[in-house]
């Protein structure tokens, strides 16, 4: 169920107009709601009962501490790629037994402390990085699970620049240096390596590329004779951003894991960011002003690509919705632009629109994945609030930063 919707033209987040929020709090705002949270996380765990998975939420695509909480008394995970990303999900009250680490560039501070909270597996990206490990590892003690990132050399029909899993990739091992840093682990006293981990991208549609990773993996388990705690099957499945874009199909993906599986004594890990936040949540932002300019109606909001970047970074598409839908706008060209100095700070281009003026608001749709995470203060901006609505109440939970506190830090 869509818990984010038009009731009678007025946007609605669960029971609370998205219009009247607007009387509150200041815009742009971010705006999520929990039902849609639960419902999403529940969906996935759902899908996958018969194998019973490791969820490890993606803490890269939304790290806010309450949508953290939530996931976690959800009974949630997290991959993290960062000190700070680790330090969020322990705070959070995530379990480090539910904890993996991930990422091709971990520091020796990042790798000290992950031994030190023990988590449950440190997923390497290369030969040096198993390298320090060990070094570490000897210095204290200590014996650390890890496991390999496999580069399988396969990758989904995706944006360029969130493909991972092809072999000119930067991230994982391929084929024949996955098999040789195997032989080589074996022969260190302080690692054990208890996993195999793979991830070829973001806002993949197809379940045909997880296929064929699944094959690869096969293959790599016969050659190898390692029988694998834990197969990590990374995330990347897709969510529709467009209104008549078809969803991804989680059952026969999980018809496929369920196949796989069968045979293997490995618990399965997800790592799902997108496709648990990115529907929950709205922007809300106000028009400013609407600029006639060489047959153009460029409509300038108060949110930019400093509040979201994906549009700018990716040619990210995200729907925009009227708070409140009154009929036709006039036809034309009709673009929806932010108040940044950038040629690129442009959110959308339309032919028909909702009757609007200035001073009305919108909603860009489905930004919970990578929205506030890749924000900045760029044109020295403040970060905006974040606001999260239960059936028929929302509090805030992340303040909007002080002008003061932005232009004396």
């Amino acid at each position: 169920m869509n818990h984010i919707r038009l009731r009678k033209n007025n946007l609605c987040v669960e029971n609370v107009s998205a219009q009247k929020l607007t009387k509150r709090y200041k815009t742009p705002f971010y705006c999520y709601s929990l039902a849609q949270l639960k419902d999403n996380y529940q969906n996935m765990k759902n899908a996958f009962k018969n194998i019973e998975p490791l969820i490890c939420f993606s803490v890269k695509s939304n790290s806010n501490p309450v949508v953290l909480k939530e996931l976690k008394n959800m009974g949630s995970g997290a991959d993290v790629v960062s000190l700070g990303e680790l330090l969020k999900a322990l705070k959070a009250g995530i379990s480090a037994k539910k904890i993996v680490f991930s990422g091709v560039g971990k520091t020796e501070e990042e790798i000290v402390m992950a031994i030190r909270k023990k988590v449950l597996l440190i997923n390497v990206e290369s030969e040096s990085e198993v390298n320090l490990i060990n070094k570490i590892a000897k210095k204290t003690s200590r014996k650390v699970s890890i496991g390999i990132r496999l580069n399988p050399n396969i990758t989904g029909k995706t944006h360029e620049k969130i493909s991972t899993g092809g072999k000119d990739e930067k991230f994982g091992l391929v084929y024949n240096d996955f098999i040789n840093l195997c032989k080589k682990i074996k022969k260190m006293k302080n690692l054990n390596l208890l996993g195999l981990s793979v991830h070829i991208g973001s806002q993949i549609s197809s379940v045909t590329p997880f296929k064929k990773v699944l094959s690869v993996i096969d293959k790599i388990i016969k050659k190898t004779k390692i029988n694998f705690k834990f197969i990590d099957l990374g995330g990347g499945l897709g969510i529709s951003y467009y209104q008549n874009e078809k969803p991804f199909d989680l059952k026969q993906y999980a018809k496929l894991v369920n196949k796989f599986s069968k045979d293997k004594n490995s618990k399965i890990i997800f790592e799902p960011g997108r496709y648990i936040v990115a529907n929950t949540a709205i922007l809300i932002t106000k028009i400013i002003y609407i600029k006639k300019s060489n047959r153009k109606n460029f409509i300038i909001l108060d949110a930019g690509m400093n509040n979201l970047m994906r549009p700018a970074l990716y040619n990210a598409y995200h729907q925009i919705i009227p708070l409140i839908r009154k009929g036709r706008f006039a036809k034309g060209n009709i673009k929806f632009v932010g108040p940044i100095c950038e040629s690129s700070d442009e959110f959308s281009n339309q032919k028909t629109f909702s009757k609007i003026k200035e001073g009305d608001y919108v909603a860009l749709a489905n930004v919970g994945a990578y929205g506030m995470t890749l924000s900045s203060n760029y044109n020295t901006r403040p970060t905006i609030a974040e606001i999260m609505v239960s059936n028929s109440k929302h509090k805030i939970i992340r303040k909007r930063q002080s002008l003061e506190d932005l232009v004396n830090n």
